[in-house]
């Protein structure tokens, strides 16, 4: 979904389809007044995360989102984890740390929860301390399959095999 605001065109979220309900269904449910229509830059970001699900790494920008429609406390845990290289993942508890805030894992991880532009903002790549899955707003198959993706290895019990830490950035 977009829109222009102070004259520029910024993606005001991302939706994408679950197991249940398709993008478009959540569209007609949650927005039925929203236009179908596009533009250039909609349609050069949708090519990037088209080639992006293709397996090309593509290194995304932030330049077209909506951020300042969440918190500020979600601002940083978005930019966090939009830090988070591809093919790498980190844990909630690591980006609360990052954040300067140990001790928020469960507000990290509903920050997350409610990331308003998956795949751009990578939250597919933060995974429980145990380095189980987690959650995701695609299931738990679509995000195994992401990481599967960008070349992140599994256990025979289903865990992430590595984990990326963060330099400090205070």
């Amino acid at each position: 979904m977009w829109s222009r605001h102070q004259g520029c065109v910024m993606v005001d979220r991302i939706l994408i389809s679950r197991p249940d309900i398709t993008a478009g269904q959540i569209v007609k449910q949650h927005y039925p007044d929203s236009l179908f229509s596009s533009c250039i830059e909609v349609d050069e970001l949708a090519a990037q995360i088209s080639a992006y699900l293709s397996g090309e790494k593509i290194r995304f920008l932030l330049d077209n989102l909506r951020l300042d429609q969440c918190s500020a406390f979600q601002q940083q845990v978005l930019k966090t984890n939009f830090d988070i290289p591809y093919g790498r993942v980190s844990t909630y508890q690591r980006i609360a740390e990052c954040i300067g805030r140990p001790k928020a894992v469960r507000a990290t991880g509903s920050a997350l929860a409610r990331n308003p532009f998956p795949i751009v903002i990578p939250c597919h790549r933060v995974v429980s301390s145990d380095l189980n899955l987690g959650g995701y707003l695609g299931g738990l198959d679509m995000k195994r399959t992401l990481l599967e993706l960008e070349g992140i290895d599994f256990d025979a019990f289903s865990r992430v095999s590595q984990v990326f830490c963060f330099k400090n950035k205070r």
